[in-house]
C-alpha cells in the first residue's frame, strides 16, 4: 500500500456520530434500569411502608445486586425521594393536563375537574401515591421538608384556583387556607370511601358525591 494510498483511508475520530451513538444507547439503558428501580421501590413502599422498604428487597425484586444499586442511587433515603418526587410530579402532571383539557372555564367548573381528577389518581389510575402517603409517623424527620415542599406545590395546583374563584365572586369562602385543608381531608380518605373491586358505575356514582361534597367548601 502507497502512503498516499494509506492516508486516504479515514479513520472516524473519538467522539464521532458512532461513539454518541453507543453513549445514547448506555444512557437510555441507565435510565430504563433506573426507572425499573423506582417503580419497584415505589411498589414496596405502598405495600410496607418505608421501614418495611429495604435495598436488599429492591435489589432481589429487580434481579440486580444489591452493590449495583449504589451505581444508581447513593442510599434508601436517596432511592425513596426519588420515588417520591416521581409520584409526585406523575400527579402535577395528570392534574395539568386535566386542567389543559377543561381550557378556560369558569372557577367552579375547574375546581370540579380537579378535584375529579384526584380522586382518580388516588382510587383508580395512580393508587399508589394514597399508599405511600399514607405512612406519615413511619418517615424520619429527614424526609420532613421534602414531603412538605411536595404538598406544597400540590396544594398550588388547587389554590391557584381557589383564589381565583374568590376574587371573581364565584366562591364564598371566608377562609382559604382552612378551606384546602378540609378539602385535602376529603381528597385523602377518597381511597377508603372507593373501593377497586366496586362495580364501575357504582364507583364513579360515589366519585360524583365526593366531589360534591367538596365543592360545597366553596360555593
Amino acid at each position: 500500500m502507497t502512503s498516499e494510498s494509506a492516508a486516504s483511508i479515514s479513520v472516524a475520530p473519538r467522539g464521532g456520530a458512532g461513539s454518541r451513538t453507543a453513549s445514547d444507547r448506555v444512557a437510555r439503558r441507565r435510565d430504563r434500569r433506573k426507572a425499573e428501580i423506582i417503580r419497584t421501590a415505589t411498589e414496596i413502599l405502598s405495600a410496607s411502608g418505608y421501614q418495611g422498604m429495604s435495598l436488599e428487597d429492591v435489589a432481589e425484586r429487580t434481579d440486580i445486586a444489591k452493590a449495583t444499586l449504589y451505581h444508581y442511587f447513593s442510599s434508601k433515603d436517596d432511592l425513596v425521594a426519588a420515588a417520591l418526587e416521581v409520584l409526585t410530579q406523575e400527579v402535577l402532571r395528570r392534574l395539568s393536563e386535566r386542567q389543559s383539557a377543561v381550557g378556560d372555564a369558569p372557577p367552579a367548573e375547574l375546581l370540579r375537574a380537579l378535584i375529579d381528577e384526584q380522586i382518580l389518581i388516588l382510587t383508580e389510575t395512580a393508587p399508589e401515591v394514597a399508599a405511600v402517603f399514607s405512612w406519615p409517623r413511619a418517615w424520619p424527620e429527614s424526609f420532613d421538608e421534602p414531603m412538605k415542599d411536595m404538598r406544597r406545590r400540590h396544594d398550588a395546583v388547587f389554590r391557584r384556583v381557589v383564589e381565583r374563584g374568590v376574587a371573581e365572586g364565584a366562591f364564598t369562602c371566608p377562609n382559604i387556607s382552612v378551606a384546602m385543608q378540609c378539602l385535602h381531608g376529603i381528597l385523602n380518605q377518597s381511597s377508603v370511601w372507593i373501593r377497586p373491586h366496586v362495580p364501575a358505575a357504582e364507583r364513579e356514582a360515589a366519585r360524583d358525591g365526593v366531589v360534591d361534597c367538596a365543592l360545597r367548601l366553596f360555593v
